[in-house]
């Protein structure tokens, strides 16, 4: 687990690394999770600890909305302010990444 993690975490970092270098307007751990499936691709299969280590970290995963929670509750007057506008657009934004993925998905079908 410990060697799966060490790969999980140092592509995030190289990703962070390669982000701020070049001053690329995407997030470190997406370029990471970029490079990671680029790996997976050429290798043709997952090995079984990082398998089992995703696994450990999905079934975990609803630890991670606590602190988003903790946020939602300390900053309640703004999202009072502003949680019309954010939810019509966390809404929008999401409507239009299911709609690309699933045009996406259909090219690669064909």
């Amino acid at each position: 687990m410990i060697n799966a993690l060490v790969v999980l975490l140092g592509l995030q970092l190289m990703g962070e690394v390669v982000v701020n270098l070049f001053g690329l307007p995407i997030p470190g751990p997406v370029l990471g999770g970029g490079a990671l499936a680029v790996i997976l691709l050429a290798r043709g299969r997952v090995g079984a600890e990082l398998s089992s280590t995703a696994h450990v970290i999905l079934r975990n995963l609803s630890l991670l909305f606590v602190p988003a929670a903790v946020g939602v509750i300390e900053y309640r007057d703004m999202f009072v302010a502003y949680g019309l506008p954010l939810f019509v657009t966390v809404l929008g934004s999401t409507m239009l990444a299911m709609a690309a993925a699933a045009l996406v998905f259909r090219w690669v079908g064909r």
